[in-house]
């Protein structure tokens, strides 16, 4: 199965690039996952759309969990993800 690849036009990065960062030059997703055993595993995926750079989730990155309830999973990785915002506002790379 391959997931959808999200495009953004040049003229939108290039435009944005300009004005100086801030929180709407990014998206977060935040969803979560079951395991095997039942418990929940946080998925998150952070994307500056100013150059459709993706900041998480990359390689080595950690597990967001294991919780035990959906809800618990999804606010977590949405937290973490308001995290890699903050960071990146602060030292972009």
């Amino acid at each position: 199965m391959s997931r959808a690849k999200m495009v953004f036009s040049r003229a939108a990065r290039l435009s944005s690039r300009s004005e100086g960062a801030r929180e709407s030059d990014y998206r977060i997703y935040a969803a979560y996952r079951r395991t095997g055993s039942g418990a929940f595993i946080g998925e998150l995926k952070v994307v500056r759309i100013t150059d459709n750079k993706v900041l998480y989730a990359f390689d080595g990155a950690p597990t967001i969990g294991p919780f035990e309830t959906a809800s618990d999973a999804r606010e977590a990785a949405q937290l973490q993800g308001d995290q890699m915002v903050a960071l990146d506002l602060v030292c972009p790379k």
